[in-house]
């Protein structure tokens, strides 16, 4: 197995090149090794895969299309330098993706979620403080997880109030500017974080307690954690249940677009400005949130009558 231990490595170096993050690759696949070794044997099979893919339960179907379709990838790489890989068929674990239906938190729970946040307990009184800021920053500027935690100090100007966000989904770089609460808000912390590290080397902006980089398996783990204590999420249900962390940029595009409705805007003529805002690289994209969102679908409709109240086209 450790030549193919071996390639693994290689296979994520490589990908990694190419400007691909691989965060739960990085992860996973060793774990699908793990299994291999486990069952004994000496080389990558359809059969392994597909079980190792369809360990995890209580998640949905497609999580295990996903599973088996990082194994595919690298198993294709690999059986180059092994002829007995086995590549797994792209008809094995079929499941198209369903977006479900995002969760708008109130702002009653955006501060409590923050509050409790706040309050989580650790050696150098940092985790509060970081898990805090940074749900509230998600929730304010409808940012990426992966964005957010990839903030540099120097993408932060706290001066300005403008954050540079150059580690995008599809590598596009754009300015988001804050409001100057959320300004305040994240020069409260980065001072309690440069109290904390003192002569920390790390340029990330947001720190953990041993000065790194959050990573956001740890951070939606947090999430999970915190949306469990002040009840927004129920106690026992798997991570991927109930109310997500990302539900956060889906409610400041809903809130966005709900305020547009109300102020009479053209929402239509606005909506390129929100895509660009929150880096969607097709305006479709965008528009998912009127069908998603019973309220906007709503607001949609009644303009729509307004505009033409006869109903003729």
């Amino acid at each position: 197995m450790n030549n193919i231990r071996r390639g693994l490595q290689q296979y994520l170096g490589v990908r990694a090149s190419l400007g691909y993050k691989l965060e739960h690759e990085r992860t996973a696949l060793p774990k699908f090794l793990s299994f291999v070794e486990a069952e004994g044997a000496s080389h990558i099979t359809s059969n392994l895969a597909v079980r190792w893919a369809t360990q995890s339960v209580g998640v949905q179907p497609w999580t295990w299309s996903w599973r088996l379709g990082m194994v595919r990838r690298f198993a294709a790489w690999f059986s180059a330098l092994d002829s007995r890989t086995e590549i797994p068929a792209q008809g094995l674990l079929p499941h198209r993706f369903h977006r479900p239906r995002p969760y708008i938190y109130s702002d009653t729970e955006i501060e409590r979620l923050m509050q409790t946040a706040a309050h989580l307990r650790s050696p150098k009184g940092i985790r509060g403080p970081t898990y805090s800021t940074l749900f509230g920053l998600l929730a304010v500027t409808g940012m990426r997880l992966g964005e957010a935690i990839s903030l540099d100090r120097d993408d932060v100007d706290l001066v300005e109030g403008i954050l540079t966000i150059r580690r995008t989904k599809f590598r596009k770089s754009r300015l988001i500017y804050v409001h100057p609460s959320t300004q305040t808000a994240l020069k409260e912390y980065a001072q309690i974080r440069d109290r904390v590290f003192r002569h920390s080397r790390t340029p990330a902006f947001f720190l953990t307690e041993r000065a790194n980089r959050p990573s956001i398996n740890m951070t939606e783990w947090t999430f999970v954690q915190v949306s469990r204590t002040v009840g927004v999420r129920a106690s026992g249900k798997g991570r991927g249940n109930g109310p997500r962390l990302h539900d956060m940029r889906h409610r400041f595009a809903v809130r966005t677009l709900i305020d547009w409705y109300r102020a009479g805007l053209d929402v239509e003529r606005e909506l390129p400005k929100l895509a660009t805002y929150l880096g969607h690289k097709h305006v479709n994209a965008t528009y998912w949130y009127i069908e998603a969102v019973p309220e906007l679908l709503q607001l949609a409709t009644n303009r729509l009558q307004r505009s033409n109240p006869g109903g003729k086209p």
